[in-house]
């Protein structure tokens, strides 16, 4: 399924309430980009089981990120079996919570619930992108772009300087 299944509003939301109700949603697959549609298009497999009741069948989601800080897959890097190597030895383990793989992580359907039956859940910290904590300080920041600016008014001023001054020697 896209991502947009797992975390849209009103009926999006519904279907994933209705499917953790009435099934077992164990684990979420979350897949690199673009493997199974178009280029950006983010993908999931959900593996569930059909519950015995009407209501409550969800009590843990397992999800694996194989997304976060992996490779582009495509033509030229393929996505391979080997690739799935670590998800399937955590997802066949006999005890699951025992697993030490920063991409295989447990939310409970009270987790789940509380942000509103989305199932887009951030896993592993994503590399590619900046986090606030990780920003400079503002005043330190600019002061560094000043002198950085500086130095290079000064650069652009002498070589206009050497040039004015080969323009003199030309015309003598």
């Amino acid at each position: 399924m896209p991502d947009n299944v797992l975390f849209a509003d009103g009926d999006g939301a519904k279907i994933r309430a209705d499917l953790m109700d009435k099934c077992n949603l164990h684990t979420v697959l979350r897949l690199p980009t673009g493997i199974f549609y178009a280029q950006g298009v983010k993908t999931n497999v959900l593996f569930f089981t059909r519950g015995t009741t009407e209501h409550g069948n969800t009590s843990d989601v397992w999800v694996y990120d194989l997304r976060t800080n992996m490779p582009g897959f495509g033509k030229t890097n393929p996505l391979k079996a080997e690739h799935f190597a670590d998800f399937a030895a955590a997802y066949a383990a006999s005890d699951r919570s025992v697993v030490t793989d920063e991409r295989w992580n447990k939310f409970t359907r009270e987790e789940i619930a509380q942000k509103g039956d989305t199932l887009d859940v951030g896993l592993i910290r994503d590399d590619s992108v900046i986090g606030y904590d990780d920003l400079q300080d503002p005043v330190e920041s600019g002061i560094e772009i000043a002198a950085q600016l500086e130095e290079a008014a000064d650069l652009i001023m002498s070589v206009v300087k050497e040039l004015q001054s080969l323009e003199g020697c030309n015309k003598a």
